[in-house]
């Protein structure tokens, strides 16, 4: 992965190629992405960009061994820490895992696919339906790794993948390394929830955005780089919120998503009802989803719905890129609410999507979110 293979982006890529090209590295960066927008792309790349000997015009040679190592996720100076938990690949306690367990599986995601999504990490090391954590086995073998004589000449580099799913007790063994690290040590860390972060983590990392993309560079990369048709392209393009990795997620899920959309449009259907009853019911069902990533897809295709019957209201049908498959629905819908409605339930939709996200009851989320947009209407 090379800075010109990044799509989007170019003054993030600018600030890191510059961070090299001076030597002004801060000790500690953190990269700020909504899920699959491509920071850990843009990670590799800076990483490759690093480490490479015969770097040249503001791009890795592509050609040294450091450059093949860091392309292929094998590179000595470099150690990845991801969320993890017990699964079907992988058993045990989870105060016992670290990720060297996983990183065969890791490896494979990150090269064949550095704009993943949270929930293909899960499925990818085996734990799909849970929730991973960065625990204190993981922060013992990080400054195991970092009081280690380094076996390559540059930088010693931790990637920390959700530093959000870190717990105090790894947070505050990591601290001191953080904030006072030894000479060439590096620190770079890429969150889907700033907010989550330990504070005593994030007052000491450096933060830069990665913007989600437009929609059209999503539908471009979609067609050029992974060969999708034009159609399927800008309809993912449409509903991947700029991020690719939303993208290929639905394009390579089309089934999930399709229930999830079917379960989405009951919903909504209950509310241009006026059916408190049905609400609750189809509430409960996602409640029932069998796992939080999916009940997280759900607030996201409800978040889209709502975009698109705004968009419609306003006049903007073509812009609203609506799959046939809703067309129907979405034009009703938008002829039957108040102008006023999406707006607010798109904030009630994101509120619930960020609950779930702190494990707080699904029931209890659900409900909530439920009676909201009924006495939103």
């Amino acid at each position: 992965m090379t800075f010109s293979d990044i799509i989007g982006n170019e003054g993030v890529v600018s600030a890191l190629r510059n961070m090299v090209d001076t030597g002004r590295i801060p000790h500690a960066m953190m990269l700020y992405e909504n899920d699959g927008c491509g920071a850990m792309a843009i990670v590799q790349a800076f990483l490759q960009y690093l480490a490479c000997t015969r770097r040249h015009d503001g791009e890795p040679c592509g050609e040294c061994l450091q450059c093949r190592q860091v392309s292929k996720a094998i590179y000595a100076g470099v150690r990845y820490t991801f969320p993890v938990t017990s699964g079907t690949k992988v058993g045990g306690a989870v105060k016992d895992l670290t990720c060297d367990m996983f990183s065969s599986w890791w490896k494979e995601l990150l090269v064949e696919n550095p704009y993943f999504t949270e929930s293909e990490l899960s499925t990818a090391l085996g734990f799909e339906k849970k929730s991973g954590l960065i625990a204190v086995a993981e922060g013992k073998a990080i400054l195991q790794k970092l009081s280690i004589a380094s076996a390559t000449d540059g930088y010693r580099t931790i990637v920390i993948y959700l530093p959000e799913k870190m717990n105090v007790q790894t947070a505050n063994m990591l601290l001191k390394a953080i904030e006072e690290p030894a000479e060439g040590t590096l620190f770079v860390m890429v969150t889907h929830s700033p907010e989550s972060v330990l504070q005593t983590i994030s007052s000491r990392c450096q933060a830069i955005r990665v913007l989600p993309l437009e929609k059209e560079q999503v539908r471009r990369a979609l067609v050029e780089r992974f060969s999708c048709p034009e159609e399927d392209a800008s309809i993912a393009a449409s509903l991947s919120g700029g991020s690719i990795g939303m993208a290929l997620r639905y394009l390579r899920g089309q089934e999930e998503a399709s229930a999830l959309e079917g379960l989405v449009i009951q919903i909504f259907t209950s509310l241009l009802e006026r059916d408190l009853y049905g609400l609750l019911e189809k509430a409960e069902e996602a409640a029932a989803l069998d796992s939080r990533e999916r009940q997280k897809a759900f607030c996201s295709e409800a978040g889209a719905v709502l975009r698109q019957i705004f968009m419609v209201q306003q006049g903007m049908e073509d812009l609203a890129m609506v799959p046939p498959s809703q067309r129907a629905f979405i034009a009703g819908a938008a002829r039957r609410l108040a102008g006023t409605f999406p707006r607010k339930a798109m904030d009630i939709v994101s509120r619930a999507g960020g609950m779930i996200d702190r494990n707080v009851n699904q029931k209890a989320v659900f409900t909530n979110m439920a009676d909201s947009l009924f006495m939103s209407l």
